[in-house]
């Protein structure tokens, strides 16, 4: 989507449409997957769990944050990361309205 386009769209639309793209990426779904699965962790530690070089890593990480979908402290030299529960509450209310909405109609 081109950036001249979002104007036409609502903000809750457009939040929406960012998260999505950035878990367009399974990389970016195994890290969101580790991050549940130790509720929180330093850069180095997800290097370790995927098979992927440091920067690849990193560039998967900073698109997260970007999209609102984890948050980081500076703790040292390192970054610990987390799943921002609000990006998540997010989505959690899109899906349940759109579960709702196909729930209640016929269709095909």
């Amino acid at each position: 989507m081109g950036a001249t386009k979002t104007e036409h769209f609502t903000e809750q639309q457009n939040r929406i449409a960012n998260i999505a793209k950035a878990l367009g990426h399974p990389a970016r779904i195994a890290i969101i997957e580790y991050l549940m699965k130790v509720n929180e962790c330093i850069c180095g530690e997800i290097v370790n769990e995927l098979p992927l070089a440091q920067p690849t890593v990193s560039q998967h990480l900073k698109e997260l944050k970007n999209a609102g979908i984890i948050k980081g402290n500076i703790e040292g030299n390192s970054i610990c990361y987390c799943i921002d529960e609000k990006a998540i509450e997010v989505l959690n209310g899109y899906f349940s309205k759109i579960i709702e909405t196909v729930s209640k109609t016929k269709c095909c």
